[in-house]
């Protein structure tokens, strides 16, 4: 079958032998998405305009700084700020003003009301400065890329029968990508099709849940051998799906020894 841009990324990461293409995937997603907003795109208006409303989260403030481009990463964190002070002179005057009320507040304010509504102001800026702090824009992203991921993911796998037997035959995927998978299937596969590939994937992932249990003892000794060693990462990405390694510097390398496939945007562990 032809191939296009959002194919290509689905069919690399089927090529590899991990224990969750998904998080292969999103780990490909978020080092693209980080290395486009330190690069020409923090001159570009429109995306200067989503970080200043949007900002980023601390994990994704921590990958940004340790990489190449700090000027850009500063120059954004700079323009953010300045937003985000805006967006918090109201919270703050309004705090301000409820908490003065509650310390001049009295007996009579108690019955009459007037304390419990102070309250409610305060829980009311509360929750409001909460979700000023609460966004990503890099989240963001990746989780509309990943979406769309999701979607290519059924298209291949009805259209392309190379690719449905190597997933067939891959080591499946962690339960938080299974559960989405599954949302989707029903959203793309007809009753027929989605039930064929509930069996396939119940099945798949039983399989691979049985072989993990031979390495699994491991894990109640101290992780000394590579064996061990392997039984705990395993365990963390079936059961929570590999996590972001972020902190990656220019050299190559993060601060949790793992180096960059540049080739692949992949994140891979050192020798």
């Amino acid at each position: 079958m032809r191939y296009h841009i959002d194919t290509i990324p689905v069919w690399d990461v089927a090529k590899l032998d991990g224990e969750c293409l998904l998080c292969s995937l999103e780990r490909k997603t978020e080092l693209g998405e980080a290395e486009r907003y330190l690069g020409a795109s923090v001159m570009e208006p429109d995306v200067r305009i989503r970080v200043n409303d949007k900002g980023f989260c601390r994990r994704h403030h921590a990958m940004l700084f340790t990489m190449s481009n700090r000027l850009g990463h500063a120059l954004m964190l700079e323009s953010h700020t300045i937003e985000t002070r805006r967006r918090l002179a109201k919270p703050f005057a309004e705090m301000k003003k409820a908490g003065e009320q509650l310390q001049a507040s009295g007996f009579s304010d108690k019955l009459n009301g007037k304390n419990k509504a102070a309250t409610e102001q305060l829980l009311k800026q509360a929750k409001e400065i909460r979700e000023i702090s609460c966004t990503c824009v890099m989240c963001e992203t990746i989780a509309e890329n990943m979406r769309r991921y999701l979607h290519t993911f059924f298209h291949l796998y009805q259209q392309d029968t190379e690719f449905r037997k190597r997933f067939s035959d891959s080591k499946g995927l962690c339960l938080p990508h299974m559960g989405q998978l599954l949302e989707v299937a029903a959203e793309e596969l007809g009753p027929k099709e989605l039930g064929a590939f509930a069996v396939m994937l119940a099945d798949l992932e039983k399989q691979n849940w049985t072989a993990f249990r031979r390495i699994s003892p491991g894990l109640s000794r101290s992780l000394t051998t590579g064996l061990k060693r392997k039984a705990g990462r395993t365990a963390r990405m079936r059961w929570n799906g590999r996590p972001t390694r972020c902190g990656a510097g220019p050299s190559g390398r993060n601060r949790s020894g793992m180096r960059i496939c540049r080739k692949n945007n992949l994140f891979l562990r050192a020798a």
